[in-house]
């Protein structure tokens, strides 16, 4: 982490000088009402997830952390990582010049690697903050020694620098561990570890249940409920006898393990109310693991009716999707929407390049049926075993409770800067650059570019693999229903967008007819070939951008020098074609010296992340929501990332537009938008509250309060208009 001191040694004094001043009137004052620093600051930790650290600060009221004031150091056989955290709120200090800081909570991830043999992840922890209102002081610095038990699976395998090969590997091993998580040890999503629901039993009694896998609790004095717009109907609570239970943080407190059930009584006069909205906000623990920040959830009652509400994980999602969630799609209907998304995905400008690749091959089978059947069906292979690994990928690593979506592979820059150098060497190949041959028919561009069934099955596996930027229509129903449903459910509906998508290349192949339609080859065909590679080089163009962005300059130097070493391979190994085994074994060297690079951005740190406040762009933070929408404010969310096309083709057509200005003006909301770029724990959170496979994710929230109404993938300068005008009245 970078600190914010960073100058010579002497500003390094003066500044604490300056500190020492400042704060000295207000020693001076009555302090005796302020919080003995780990009160007014308390740190929680998180270590069940083997090669990450997370972090949760609580932060009192009048209270405030400075982010680069944070630092993080390793004991004993530990390495850390870059620490991940979340942009603060910027605002010039009168002795630290330009800072950034948190209020009431702040959440913090650090990657780690213990050396063999260590069993005890220890580390430091700095931090400093100050009271903001009289009497104002700012703390020392105050460190906290960490001692905690490191999770079995990191200390066999440490993780690699990506995280993902180690994780995918745990993964895999629990598939079949119980739902529950109590043979995993990870922590579940909120969601699943505090289950919520409420029961009318009268006109004026209603149950509140909590419901919670075993090993969890919640905390009865963390609980606090209210009515929204009741209208003077007010609630009397009668807690049932609970747990003693000893917190180092709150010392001697109720909890309830397993199930509460809390009576409630309605006071007042119900004449004309048919719904109220109750808001219940908590806090609980994983017995001997994460301790949740506070969480708020709201329940729609129908007063005339029995059937219990399920809460909404806060912020509030749409009442059609609190119901029942994903999984009240059928399978039958998600199945559909999967075989219409994959078709629909072979319009998406990501997909197009490679399909370049196979209109070719399919033109060149001129009317051979048999042949453009084999064409057909290998394709479809490599497209659907793609899925199928995929699909696999994804639903272990949500099993080993990792944040995984449609897309997050491009989070990592070293799957990026491969890609990148992929798309170079296609696009080389269709210019004539090279010409692969059985020599090579194992590497990734050989077996995308050559004849036959091999290059068939692998122009599958690119199309796949270059599709996970793009969310189509009908897809984000399809994918929510299947991070959530049984595993074989789930792999079927990852296996129908494999058929959707390779439904129109089959179709030409087993229907004659279709087939006739395609143009006769001939000499132009190679013109065609050559004029298609220019779309693989601006998608080349276009990750290096995306990995511009994830890690700066130094990257795009590396893959840059990586992508010139694979040219030179290229040409070199062409040139070698007819030559002996001295120029052979040079192209061995050229192409180690291509993975050096590769290797090196595996290494590159992230890059210091940039306030989204430009043009009243306000960058997401939970609590930053949480006090608009207490404010009364209407507020536009907008989960993007810069490898997802959809999300860049919403800019470009509705969001960053004049309209969409004159919109957020004319109704005075506030536009909210998260990075997913890189891996980011608060982002994905989000996008768990709501089901959502990936992004992009829109939901606007009403200034009244209300929950919040989630908007399609592909946007519309009227459906945003409408929503966003609903939602300020």
């Amino acid at each position: 982490m970078r600190s914010l001191f960073v100058g010579p040694l002497a500003a390094r004094l003066l500044i604490w000088l300056g500190l020492l001043l400042g704060a000295w009137p207000a020693l001076a004052q009555n302090t005796a009402e302020l919080l003995p620093v780990t009160e007014a600051y308390q740190l929680r930790t998180d270590a069940s997830t083997p090669g990450v650290l997370k972090l949760h600060w609580t932060i009192a009221p009048d209270y405030y952390l400075y982010r680069g004031r944070m630092k993080f150091k390793a004991g004993d056989g530990v390495t850390l990582g870059e620490a991940q955290l979340p942009d603060g709120e910027k605002h010039h200090d009168e002795y630290l010049g330009d800072v950034e800081t948190y209020h009431h909570g702040v959440d913090a991830s650090i990657p780690y690697t213990v050396a063999a043999g260590t069993n005890r992840l220890q580390l430091s922890v700095q931090y400093q903050g100050c009271h903001e209102v009289d009497p104002k002081i700012c703390y020392p610095p105050h460190t906290e020694k960490l001692d905690l038990p490191v999770p079995a699976a990191a200390g066999e395998v440490p993780p690699s620098a990506g995280g993902t090969n180690t994780a995918l590997g745990v993964a895999l091993s629990k598939l079949g561990a119980s739902a529950t998580g109590a043979n995993t040890g990870a922590a579940l999503p909120e969601a699943q570890a505090f289950r919520l629901e409420a029961l009318m039993q009268g006109p004026q009694k209603l149950l509140l249940r909590w419901t919670m896998p075993k090993g969890y609790y919640l905390y009865r004095d963390q609980t606090s409920l209210k009515l929204l717009d009741a209208g003077g109907v007010s609630l009397q609570p009668d807690w049932p006898a609970g747990t003693t239970h000893h917190d180092e943080h709150y010392g001697q407190v109720t909890v309830y393990f397993d199930q509460v059930e809390l009576p409630l009584t309605l006071q007042g006069d119900l004449a004309g109310h048919q719904q109220i909205d109750l808001q219940a906000s908590f806090q609980g623990c994983q017995d001997g693991g994460l301790c949740y920040p506070l969480m708020t959830r709201t329940l729609h009652l129908d007063l005339a009716s029995s059937t219990p509400a399920v809460a909404a994980v806060a912020p509030e999602m749409p009442p059609a999707t609190i119901a029942g969630g994903p999984l009240q799609v059928s399978l039958a209907l998600a199945l559909l929407l999967a075989l219409g998304g994959g078709l629909v995905l072979n319009l998406m400008p990501c997909v197009l390049p490679v399909l370049s690749i196979k209109a070719v091959s399919v033109l060149e089978s001129g009317e051979s049926h048999a042949v453009a059947r084999r064409h057909a069906l290998f394709y479809t292979a490599g497209v659907l075993c793609s899925f199928a690994a995929l699909g696999l990928g994804i639903l272990a690593l949500r099993t080993a409770g990792h944040a995984m979506g449609w897309g997050s592979q491009l989070q990592q820059p070293l799957v990026v800067g491969v890609l990148a150098c992929l798309m170079l060497a296609v696009g080389l190949s269709m210019s004539g650059v090279v010409q692969f041959g059985a020599s090579l028919g194992n590497t990734g561009a050989s077996l995308a570019t050559r004849s036959g069934p091999a290059g068939d099955f692998f122009t599958g596996v690119l199309a796949v693999v270059v599709a996970s930027p793009c969310t189509a229509p009908f897809m984000g129903s399809a994918l929510a229903y299947a991070f959530a449903a049984p595993v074989v459910s789930a792999l079927l509906v990852f296996l129908m967008l494999g058929v959707g998508l390779a439904l129109p290349f089959l179709l030409i192949g087993f229907v004659p007819a279709l087939a006739r339609l395609l143009p006769r080859p001939g000499r132009w065909m190679e013109t065609l070939k050559q004029v298609l590679a220019f779309p693989m080089y601006l998608t080349a163009v276009w990750l290096v951008w995306v990995l511009a962005n994830q890690r700066g300059a130094d990257a795009v130097g590396l893959v840059l020098v990586a992508m010139v070493l694979l040219a030179m391979t290229l040409w070199w190994f062409e040139r070698s074609r007819s030559r002996g085994a001295v120029s052979k074994f040079a192209v061995i060297v050229l192409a180690m010296a291509t993975v050096v690079p590769m290797a090196l951005l595996a290494h590159v740190r992230p890059t210091a992340s940039v306030a989204a406040s430009v043009d009243g762009v306000v960058a997401y933070s939970p609590e930053k929501l949480a006090s608009l929408r207490a404010a009364g404010t209407p507020v536009f969310v907008d989960m993007t990332a810069d490898w997802c096309v959809t999300c860049k083709a919403n800019e470009h057509t509705v969001l960053n537009t004049d309209a969409f200005h004159d919109l957020l003006q004319r109704t005075g909301a506030v536009y909210m938008k998260g990075d997913w770029t890189d891996v980011n724990p608060t982002i994905s959170a989000f996008l768990q509250q709501y089901n959502s496979p990936g992004v992009p994710l829109y939901v606007v929230f009403p200034k009244n309060g209300g929950p919040g109404r989630q908007l399609s993938t592909v946007l519309t300068r009227s459906m945003v208009d409408q929503a966003i005008t609903e939602a300020a009245r």
